[in-house]
This record gives structure tokens, sequence and C-alpha cells, in this order.
């Protein structure tokens, strides 16, 4: 079984892609959009204070009538944010989101932001470990 470190290294984190509480949710919807990405994390200088995602968006800015340009990122974010150490296992991690309801988790060592993983990226991991072991099988049985 793998670990979010092996995910990380996989994906070649070169960026984290942040936004400030303090900037308006139409910037960081624009941010996601430009880096095709479905969640920011909410940083203040180095430190992790939220978490800001399209779900986010769509609950506390679209359903509720606000207006993007007026609603900082702070009113709407996700904090505490729920994170995992480079540590932990892909069936961990799969865990924490599943019984959280959430697609996106920091990964921090410490208190140092280490990159964030999605549900995807765990999902196509269990998957290509799933290929590995039906190949083997095969083999195993072919011989």
């Amino acid at each position: 079984m793998h670990t979010v470190q092996q995910i990380l290294n996989q994906k070649n984190v070169s960026e984290i892609w942040s936004i400030a509480p303090d900037a308006t949710v139409f910037e960081a919807i624009q941010m996601m959009a430009d880096r095709q990405v479905g969640a920011l994390l909410v940083m203040e200088n180095q430190t992790l204070k939220g978490i800001i995602s399209e779900r986010d968006y769509a609950r506390e800015v679209i359903l509720k009538g606000r207006a993007s340009r007026d609603t900082l990122v702070g009113q709407i974010m996700s904090s505490p944010v729920i994170t995992v150490s480079p540590a932990h296992s892909v069936n961990e991690s799969l865990s924490l989101m599943t019984d959280n309801h959430i697609r996106h988790l920091p990964v921090l060592d410490g208190d140092l932001v280490q990159g964030v993983i999605s549900i995807g990226d765990l999902v196509k991991d269990v998957i290509s470990d799933q290929q590995a072991t039906i190949e083997q099988l095969e083999n195993y049985i072919r011989t």
C-alpha cells in the first residue's frame, strides 16, 4: 500500500495553489479555473487557515444569492481543515475523505504544507495497484 508521500512524488508537485483569506471569492474561482483545480488552500503567510472549493462556492455563494466579487474567501472557506501527513496511507486518506465528505486533503509535515491530494489521485493509485495484482495473478495462473 502506498503512502501520501508516494502520491505527491508521482504528482510531481512543484507549486501549491493558494489564496489569501481577504481575497474575493471571484478571484478564487478565477484562479481555480486558470489552474484547472477544484480547490485552493487558504494561506496567511505560510500558515494554513482553510480551504475553499467549488463546492463551497456553490453552497455559500450561488445558493445564498451572494455576490462573488463582494464575498471574501475567509467568509466561506472550510475551517478547520482536515489534513494528512506524508506518512499516511492511501487507505487512511480515502477513509478520511469518505467519512468527512471531502474531495481534497492538504498534506502537512508538521505545520509546513507539502501539497494537496484529491480523491482522484487516490482512486488512480488504488486502480493501479489492483491492475498490478490482476497481472500478477494472471501470470501465476499461466505458469
